[in-house]
């Protein structure tokens, strides 16, 4: 309670922002999956208060999720109710659940780290490609949507070529001062006092993006359309704003398309939600490792409480995490606060909510994105190594490409090809001088090894001295123990001499042992 109260100025403008980035996500993924606007708005504020308690993560945040959208959106056009589909979130949260019991987050740890990495960097870069558009004043695609191939039929790229030739001025005005207001207090204000600190800046944005449409406008053909606007469920009473909420109906139970759905959603959020564990791990100043096991109950709860009140599943997010964290956020607090504020807006001012801009909150997205993916992370990751290097750019260019698992999943085969690599150079090497040879054999000698080693034996010339020294090799595949004995028994046909350094310890390999004592007696 003293941490939270201690940090509480920067948890609370960290959670402005957040609500600010949340908003349009919530509403977005909602339209993209064919969904109630108000699920996914019910997800959000569920993602925050309820998941952001119970997680043992500092800084990650909770609600829909962009790669669940194509699930999801499939999933409602398979049952006959909107209120049938529910069953299947609740069905993935109670699946979460005993994930988190039977310690499944375990798999999380296996992310390398170059991969994490690129894939916040593809994220950035996404985030600036998609938001351009609506930038623009283009908002044919849904807010959220980060897969390559769009829902109106065009791609990342010739939805921004089709965005140059639908520009709206007032739009586009809006956008560039709202990303100058940001470049600015960042660069110079927040040096100037401790309350530029306090007060974020997308807040500046959204107000001035308010007051610009309003002014600017003023009923002229500049004005911005509703559809250029946030545009949130409004209710005239407490009755109807009750109304939004739904509960989900129990006699679509038995329908197989239900279950199937709900598991789905279960390996999907489960694997973006570690995904993003790793990542805002990754990114936590203060490096704080979250538990892997807590964090899927607790994704498990969310969705569970989710399905019962009428919302979309939920999972751990990438966008509003680094937002969080690039905004000074330092205790899960600012990730409670959000989903309070999203309530709070949605119950009690969404006549204002709807006052905002889209090309505002775009500005806020494109310089978040700009953060996630700068230059100087790209000259880290080259200076450390080629093997470092491949597996973040092709985690990059994966993502950009396709979507954020399927480019994920590129990227640890391209890590684990350099790990098999890395590997296989490393557990045994050879010298020689003259016609003394030495082979060394160190670490996890795998059969991947056999056909150089096998190759290089098969070089030694006539009339030479060799030893093969197997003292430091932890483990030795049987496929090379056969290699090393069919050479130790036709060297003596070139007059070659062999001679072999054993482990101190009691060796597994008795065939190999057994053959080598022989060769030393």
């Amino acid at each position: 309670m003293k941490n939270i109260f201690k940090n509480f100025g920067a948890d609370f403008s960290a959670s402005v922002v957040v609500f600010l980035v949340a908003l349009p996500l919530c509403l977005g993924i909602a339209l993209g999956s064919g969904a109630p606007l108000f699920s996914g708005l019910i997800a959000g504020i569920v993602g925050g208060i309820v998941v952001g308690s119970l997680s043992g993560s500092q800084l990650s945040v909770s609600g829909p999720a962009a790669g669940l959208t194509a699930i999801v959106a499939a999933g409602i056009l398979k049952v006959p109710a909107f209120e049938a589909f529910l069953l299947s979130v609740i069905i993935a949260g109670i699946i979460q659940v005993i994930l988190g019991y039977i310690k499944a987050g375990v798999f999380g740890d296996y992310i390398p780290t170059n991969v994490i990495k690129g894939m916040l960097s593809a994220i950035g870069i996404i985030l600036i490609l998609k938001q351009i558009p609506h930038l623009f004043g283009y908002d044919a695609d849904f807010e959220g949507d980060y897969a390559f191939a769009q829902q109106d039929s065009e791609n990342t790229f010739s939805g921004i070529w089709r965005a140059l030739s639908k520009i709206t001025p007032l739009a586009i005005i809006i956008g560039i001062v709202a990303l100058g207001i940001q470049i600015f207090w960042d660069k110079v204000l927040v040096k100037k006092g401790k309350i530029f600190k306090l007060i974020p800046a997308p807040l500046v944005v959204v107000i001035a993006g308010v007051l610009m449409n309003m002014f600017l406008s003023n009923g002229s053909s500049l004005q911005l359309r509703e559809n250029q606007l946030v545009n949130i469920p409004s209710a005239d009473g407490v009755g109807e704003f009750f109304s939004f909420f739904m509960l989900p109906d129990f006699k679509y139970l038995g329908m197989p398309e239900i279950w199937i759905t709900g598991i789905t959603i279960a390996i999907v959020a489960s694997l973006e939600t570690m995904l993003n564990i790793e990542a805002s791990d990754e990114l936590d100043p203060y490096k704080r490792v979250t538990p892997k096991d807590r964090e899927l109950k607790a994704q498990g709860i969310g969705n569970l409480v989710s399905g019962l009140i009428g919302g979309l599943p939920v999972t751990s997010v990438v966008v509003r995490t680094s937002a969080n964290i690039n905004s000074g956020g330092r205790t899960k607090a600012s990730t409670i606060m959000h989903g309070i504020m999203l309530l709070l807006a949605v119950a009690l001012i969404p006549f204002l909510i709807n006052l905002i801009p889209l090309s505002a909150l775009a500005a806020v997205l494109i310089y978040t994105g700009y953060k996630l993916a700068k230059p100087s992370l790209f000259k880290e990751m080259y200076r450390g190594g080629f093997d470092q290097f491949v597996p973040f750019v092709v985690t990059i260019t994966a993502i950009i490409f396709t979507d954020l698992l399927i480019g994920i999943v590129i990227g640890i085969g391209v890590g684990l090809f350099f790990v098999l690599r890395s590997n296989f150079k490393t557990s045994f090497f050879v010298v020689h001088d003259d016609s003394k040879y030495l082979f060394r054999l160190r670490k996890d000698v795998s059969f991947l090894n056999k056909p150089l080693l096998k190759n290089k034996l098969e070089q030694v010339p006539e009339n030479s001295s060799v030893l093969i020294d197997i003292s430091r090799a932890d483990f030795i595949d049987k496929d090379v123990i056969e290699v090393i004995n069919d050479f130790l028994q036709h060297a003596p046909l070139k007059n070659i001499k062999t001679s072999v350094k054993k482990s101190p310890v009691k060796t597994r390999h008795a065939k190999l042992k057994s053959h080598l004592n022989n060769q030393l007696n």
